[in-house]
């Protein structure tokens, strides 16, 4: 059975965690969506506080989504201000796939990335839709909305399944996302769809 990774953060970072809890959460999801990363640090601590106090579970999913919210518009704020070369600069061989794709499909661009776990690339969207200029609320519900179905998600797998549920994120959670993000592709094209072919009456 494959192990679950120790959570590694800075030592003033995990004593923040430790002492504020979902607060700590919300600082971690911050920094993890903008100016540092840790991969998957997020998804673990909220599986680890959901099993230590079920109760508080969609407590601890709110501030991590919140937190990585606020993250994501720093950097979209930024991105937005420094233009297409700091996007370049930061999004490398990534740059190019990703402005067809959000120029494409501004929604799904934050969507996907949002509630898909690493190694898929999350930032490099996040600083395409700022600097191709994505209206501030279609990022902000495509965010919620994808951060949120993942770690209230997670969640509730945290208080069904105990310690279970972090070996099943490690074993199958991208295939779990892949197939609910599948999904959620499927309505929104039949919705696009059906939008394009019944224009509403005037």
């Amino acid at each position: 059975m494959q192990q679950a990774p120790k959570i590694k953060l800075p030592a003033w970072l995990a004593h923040l965690v430790a002492t504020l809890g979902g607060l700590g959460l919300f600082l971690v999801a911050f920094f993890d969506s903008s100016v540092l990363s840790f991969p998957i640090v997020t998804d673990l601590l909220v599986i680890e506080e959901s099993i230590q106090n079920p109760a508080r579970m969609p407590y601890y999913a709110f501030m991590a989504t919140v937190g990585s919210l606020a993250g994501c518009i720093w950097l979209y704020a930024l991105a937005k201000r420094g233009g297409e070369v700091f996007f370049h600069s930061r999004a490398g061989r990534h740059a190019v796939r990703a402005r067809r794709w959000v120029e494409s499909n501004a929604f799904l661009s934050v969507f996907i990335p949002a509630i898909l776990p690493p190694p898929l690339p999350f930032k490099v969207f996040i600083l395409a839709e700022g600097v191709f200029q994505v209206p501030l609320r279609t990022f902000v519900i495509a965010l919620v909305l994808g951060r949120g179905l993942r770690y209230f998600g997670e969640g509730i797998f945290a208080v069904r399944y105990g310690d279970s549920a972090t070996q099943f994120l490690l074993a199958h959670g991208r295939s779990a996302a892949l197939i609910a993000v599948g999904v959620i592709v499927l309505l929104y094209a039949i919705v696009h769809f059906m939008g394009r072919h019944h224009p509403a009456p005037k």
